[in-house]
């Protein structure tokens, strides 16, 4: 019989990397939390480690130039014109019977 081979714990023993996210990164997850511009130097540089004086020329040259205006939650209608109706019916789909 053979001799089982003894495994050693360094050998089973996960091991994580933990990396810190590039500059790239941390500016765009700051933008994807607030439109705010120096929250978002704040942010990146509180992920990243590094002085807002570093990170700040970053988000300002990834910023959006032309700030989107973004669409009003709940549109008002007029009284003479009412909410549109939309309806949504679901089809079966076919079912193939053999022959």
């Amino acid at each position: 019989m053979p001799a089982k081979k003894n495994s050693s714990a360094a050998q089973t023993r996960r091991v994580t990397r933990v990396e810190p996210p590039a500059l790239e990164e941390a500016v765009a997850a700051a933008q994807g939390l607030t439109d705010d511009i120096e929250s978002q130097v704040e942010i990146a540089s509180q992920l990243m480690g590094l002085p807002e004086d570093e990170v700040r020329p970053v988000v300002l040259k990834t910023a959006p130039r032309v700030q989107v205006r973004r669409p009003e939650r709940f549109p008002s209608f007029e009284r003479s014109e009412g909410p549109k109706v939309v309806v949504v019916e679901r089809k079966r789909p076919r079912l193939a019977i053999p022959r």
